[in-house]
């Protein structure tokens, strides 16, 4: 899944106008409404704590889902790429993910070893992203691999939820909902190691001199 070769390119010719300073743009609307209902979303799996609660919740996880794959086609079509988009989205995709996996942990429906594998990931990754711009190099851009494992997390999880409630229906919901996870959780470990493969490769090559790094092979989720 690797993008082309490493190549060092001027800031403007990597933001070109698909990644541009515009801020008021519909995708980063989206972005933004999808990180508000983070709290919406924590409310109403440790607040109530209901049946109805989690059905809301299990809603809300699909939404965002929805709106994270919606966001990036509407910025296409409408050429609104910008860098606070490309900063907002993963934002608001890793702020669920911890969200939904914490609220889990708490109710025992997941051990709490698998909020460690994934959280051991993102430690792993931000050491790599400090090293990165102390080099003088922007992040990478999401990889394909990424947005996968991503999204398998986020309607693993939803899965899972509906899965603690009793009958086949709910049987069916678990076992999907685990084997999902487990594939999501790989897949979340095999970007982030594509990342650091490419973040050391960059490092090892020398300064970045300010300039952002274009890799379509890169691993920002």
């Amino acid at each position: 899944m690797q993008g082309p070769s490493p190549s060092r390119v001027a800031a403007g010719e990597a933001a070109g106008p698909e990644a541009g300073g515009q801020i008021l743009t519909i995708p980063n609307g989206i972005s933004v409404a999808r990180l508000a209902g983070v709290p919406v979303f924590l409310w109403l799996v440790l607040g109530l704590r209901t049946q109805a609660g989690d059905a809301w919740a299990v809603g809300l996880l699909v939404a965002a889902g929805l709106s994270d794959w919606a966001d990036g086609k509407i910025a296409r079509a409408l050429n609104q790429q910008s860098r606070l988009g490309q900063a907002l989205d993963p934002a608001a995709d890793r702020l669920y993910i911890v969200a939904t996996i914490v609220s889990l942990a708490i109710r025992a429906i997941i051990p709490w070893w698998l909020v460690g594998l994934l959280a051991a990931r993102e430690v792993i990754l931000g050491v790599a992203l400090l090293a990165l711009r102390r080099g003088g190099w922007q992040p990478l851009q999401v990889s394909f691999v990424g947005k996968a494992a991503t999204l398998c997390l986020l309607y693993a999880f939803p899965m899972l939820f509906l899965g603690t409630h009793h009958g086949t229906l709910g049987e069916v919901f678990r076992v999907g909902g685990w084997a999902m996870a487990i594939w999501g959780s790989a897949l979340y470990w095999c970007a982030g190691l594509l990342y650091l493969a490419q973040a050391r490769r960059l490092l090892s090559a020398g300064q970045g001199g300010g300039r952002p790094h274009v890799d379509r092979g890169g691993s920002g989720k």
